[in-house]
């Protein structure tokens, strides 16, 4: 089956975070949505679900729960129950809640920067304490960023209670190894940490050799302190259809973020429900034919970003988003600010992320519109010979 990516959508017609947070001349490769329609058997579920003309309180069917422990089994060889998921209405309200119910008033909640900019906002939303640690960055050019465990092992304090992992990894784009997430998991217990596994991005490897592994599959003895979150927002591009679910296996845990959950989370909203059914149920042809679509995008921007002084990038393993340093290019004091007025593309700062001096380019979008982006930022970026 052949399936459209190329069409250009006019998302302006709607109000739009990504589109209309600048002027209209303004293309906009920053917040992680993608500019390409949802596929057609979520659409064909929604219209059903539409047609049906009531829209009361719902409840996440035996039918999902089902669907996404098969998922589960046949992706990742992790064997999720059904009796394991909490469905949310998204994660990041669910990471807040999650920091309040695992920890107390004033105890530290750690991530690793750069890190996608919600948590970095966790701690102070909640009245934690805020502590982080920075990953590796690439040896050399093209190797890719590193969980630095001694770096995570000396962040840890006594007063540490949760810590949040992002994996894959937003904003580097990183799969982690069975090393890395092993030598994490050994932390997280020999410290007594709480661990919020945010997995959003695990259906969405660009590079066939590295799998994604959930954490809880790789380390079965985190189960009595971890909590995985999935969702089909980011891959399947219904983000604002407000569906996730948390993965508990462990009881007492489980409980627990379901006793701090009641009366502060919404329920799962019900076109969300039957968006994220079809997602999971009849939507894996859609999916391969979107990875090809990424790598071509990915290759593209590589080849843009080669001829750009003074700018690198570690090629994502995963994900629809390439994290640029710019800190020894011409641009380096405010680059995100530079592109913006000056190219009229609208890339994300990596201030917010932890990072000043890099950027977030999202291209997730339809290839004509890509290669629009890339010119501009050529012009601003690229060096005499490259233009010629």
């Amino acid at each position: 089956m052949n399936f459209d990516f190329a069409t250009r959508i006019d998302r302006r017609q709607h109000p739009t975070k990504k589109w209309q947070q600048y002027e209209e001349d303004v293309l906009p490769l920053w917040v992680a949505d993608m500019d390409f329609r949802s596929p057609p058997a979520i659409l064909s579920a929604l219209e059903a679900r539409v047609e049906h003309g009531v829209f009361g309180y719902g409840d996440v069917s035996a039918a999902l729960k089902q669907t996404l422990c098969e998922w589960s089994r046949h992706h990742y060889d992790w064997p999720i129950e059904a009796e394991w998921q909490c469905w949310v209405p998204g994660v990041v309200p669910a990471l807040n809640l999650a920091a309040m119910a695992f920890s107390e008033p004033g105890q530290g909640v750690l991530t690793a920067t750069p890190i996608y900019p919600p948590f970095l906002s966790v701690a102070k939303n909640t009245g934690r304490e805020a502590q982080t640690f920075e990953l590796a960055e690439p040896a050399a050019a093209g190797e890719p960023w590193r969980l630095d465990l001694a770096a995570l092992e000396a962040a840890i304090r006594p007063n540490t209670r949760v810590l949040l992992w992002c994996h894959p990894h937003n904003p580097t784009g990183r799969v982690w190894s069975a090393d890395e997430l092993q030598g994490l998991a050994e932390l997280a217990e020999r410290h007594d940490l709480i661990v919020l596994s945010d997995e959003l991005h695990c259906d969405l490897i660009l590079d066939p050799s590295l799998p994604h592994q959930p954490l809880g599959q790789l380390c079965p003895a985190l189960a009595s302190r971890l909590i995985t979150f999935w969702a089909p927002s980011k891959t399947f591009n219904i983000a604002g259809l407000s569906s996730a679910c948390a993965i508990i296996s462990d009881d007492a845990l489980r409980d627990r973020f379901r006793t701090a959950a009641a009366g502060l989370l919404p329920s799962v909203n019900v076109l969300g429900l039957s968006a994220s059914l079809a997602a999971y149920a009849d939507c894996e042809a859609w999916r391969q034919a979107l990875l090809a679509e990424l790598r071509g995008n990915l290759t593209m921007v590589e080849a843009h970003v080669s001829r750009w002084p003074g700018v690198t990038m570690s090629t994502p393993q995963a994900t629809y988003l390439a994290w640029l340093d710019l800190r020894r290019s011409a641009l380096a004091d405010a680059p995100q600010q530079r592109l913006l007025e000056e190219a009229r593309v609208a890339l994300s700062d990596g201030a917010a992320f932890g990072w000043p001096g890099f950027v977030r380019l999202n291209f997730g979008m339809p290839r004509s519109w890509l290669e629009e982006a890339l010119l501009r930022l050529d012009r601003l970026l690229a060096d005499e010979s490259s233009r010629r």
